[in-house]
């Protein structure tokens, strides 16, 4: 797919969110030697549940109508950490509680954080060729999907964190 758009679906899943009134909107733009399993990360915090589950209901409409569907959700019913995996990009829906606590920011903190409105200009052409990205996974298990492993790293890196804190 194209990187324009990608691009252009990421604005319309931050226009959702901003729709829906999220707060802490964040994208990165992951680095392609560190990621191998996305473009973009599009974080956002609801205040409670039914915002979180809100905000999801509404990025997922909005990509639909413009015949973008999810690989993989989770999280919906808890609607602590919702997760919404586009493949080039996922949308991470969190509560501020576990945004705090999760705070994917600083385990990607390699990614280049982009502006809502840096969204809308097209993507700058490079003269190098990029490194081709190849991932390998086994065909039915948990890293079929990228989220289900990024949630795991997440709470293992928290767990790691927590536990050096005591």
């Amino acid at each position: 797919m194209k990187k324009d758009d990608v691009r252009a679906q990421v604005a319309i899943a931050v226009r959702a969110c901003q729709n829906k009134k999220a707060e802490d909107i964040s994208v990165l733009r992951l680095d392609e030697q560190a990621s191998g399993f996305t473009d973009y990360f599009v974080l956002c915090s609801g205040a409670n549940p039914r915002q979180v589950q809100a905000i999801a209901d509404d990025v997922d409409e909005k990509l639909s109508a413009a015949g973008v569907e999810p690989k993989h959700r989770e999280g919906y019913d808890q609607a602590d950490w919702v997760l919404i995996d586009y493949v080039d990009f996922v949308v991470h829906i969190f509560s501020q509680a576990a945004r705090k606590f999760y705070d994917l920011e600083r385990l990607w903190k390699s990614a280049k954080r982009l502006e809502p409105a840096d969204l809308l200009k097209p993507a700058r052409v490079t003269t190098k060729k990029a490194a081709k990205r190849t991932v390998t996974k086994p065909a039915g298990s948990a890293a079929k999907s990228g989220g289900t492993s990024i949630r795991s790293a997440a709470k293992r890196a928290a767990g790691k964190r927590q536990g050096s804190s005591s």
